[in-house]
């Protein structure tokens, strides 16, 4: 939105462009195409200006959203296909403007079966929300639909921010917020547990000589493991079984606290970068 001033400024650009195209601009005519225009930015009606002076061609308020409008960050309907093609996949990562996440929710009904089908809503749908969006001037915005590959999110929000599509300090946040964590001795132990109970870990449990030789035979493949020796073993398998169920709900109960933690701090940071947004946007 211009400012008085920059409207002023705008107003002496229409009638210098118009002079520079050999073309006539009334007073009338010039107050009204600044009227159209005033909702976009400065340096964006400057570009536009220039552009439909080097294009030549009649000047009208037409020919100047022509190319307002081609740098307002809309993708264009085929990239934006080619962005809700990747949104359909969950496990991406996606950076969407409002027009592409709703026409790709137009269209998500039919992909399955008719991906032709579901090509052509799509592209019906955006571009009659991009046509209203710009009617009424409004600023492309992108925000980030998480996908579940961590990895790949990363990748995805460092092109966001490379693109200009996401400010710094927001994709900083939510580097920091994604960031891919080593795994932790209690990971591996899980992971350790999910295996089942090692002969390593039965012997640990035992000092009887026939047992440990039975546990020595079995991890040679050897045979000839007496039944009652077998039997033992699988007493002890049993001991250590539900030792490690107790452990596992025991550390169910962790990992829930800390996604309810994590999911508060999710919360707080997309405020964050929510506000960032719309202070970059101001």
């Amino acid at each position: 939105m211009l400012t008085p001033d920059q409207e002023d400024t705008l107003l002496a650009s229409l009638f210098a462009t118009a002079e520079a195209m050999q073309q006539q601009l009334t007073p009338a005519a010039g107050q009204l195409m600044v009227q159209d225009l005033k909702g976009y930015d400065e340096p964006v009606l400057t570009a536009a200006l220039q552009a439909v002076r080097r294009e030549g061609g009649r000047f009208t308020v037409a020919s100047v959203l022509k190319h307002v409008e081609a740098a307002d960050g809309r993708p264009a309907p085929n990239e934006a296909w080619a962005i809700a093609l990747q949104s359909f996949d969950e496990t991406e990562t996606v950076l969407m403007t409002p027009e592409i996440q709703q026409a790709a929710a137009a269209a998500a009904p039919v992909f399955d079966g008719d991906k032709i089908g579901a090509r052509m809503t799509f592209l019906a749908t955006y571009e009659r929300l991009v046509n209203a969006a710009r009617q009424q001037a409004v600023p492309a915005t992108w925000s980030l639909s998480l996908g579940s590959n961590a990895e790949r999110r990363a990748l995805a929000i460092e092109e966001a921010q490379r693109l200009g599509r996401l400010p710094a300090p927001a994709a900083q946040l939510l580097l920091e917020q994604h960031a891919l964590a080593p795994i932790t001795p209690a990971g591996r132990a899980i992971v350790g547990l999910l295996a089942g109970p090692s002969n390593e870990r039965l012997l640990a449990l035992t000092t009887d000589p026939q047992t440990r030789e039975a546990l020595a035979k079995e991890s040679a493949g050897a045979a000839g493991v007496p039944c009652d020796t077998r039997e033992r073993l699988n007493d002890l398998r049993k001991q250590l079984r539900r030792r490690d169920k107790a452990k596992l709900r025991l550390r169910d109960r962790q990992l829930r606290h800390e996604r309810e933690e994590m999911a508060q701090r999710r919360a707080s940071t997309l405020e964050t970068i929510k506000e960032l947004e719309e202070t970059h946007h101001a």
